[in-house]
């Protein structure tokens, strides 16, 4: 057991130690920096218009999302599909 305690007590020392190291080079790293020139700011852009609303499918494409999840149905009826596979298919047609 002391040997154990030992140990944990190295590995605490250490671990401190790594970290007081690296908060002093971080801190010397951005006094550094403050000092350099500042960079020269970067020109601004107006913000790009969001794109258009999509427009409503047409009624072929109902059908044609319709046609596709009844054969969705079917395949999950006959054991093809399983229900995590027919819902991932069935949200990908839906998708808009």
């Amino acid at each position: 057991m002391p040997g154990l305690l030992r140990g944990v007590a190295r590995t605490a020392v250490v671990a401190g130690t790594a970290t007081a190291v690296s908060n002093r080079v971080s801190r010397r790293q951005a006094g550094r920096w403050a000092r350099q020139e500042p960079a020269p700011a970067e020109p601004q852009y107006a913000p790009a218009p969001p794109p258009p609303p999509a427009p409503a499918p047409p009624a072929d494409d109902m059908s044609s999302k319709i046609a596709q999840l009844k054969e969705l149905g079917e395949l999950k009826e006959q054991g093809v599909l399983t229900e995590e596979e027919f819902t991932a298919q069935k949200s990908r047609i839906l998708a808009p």
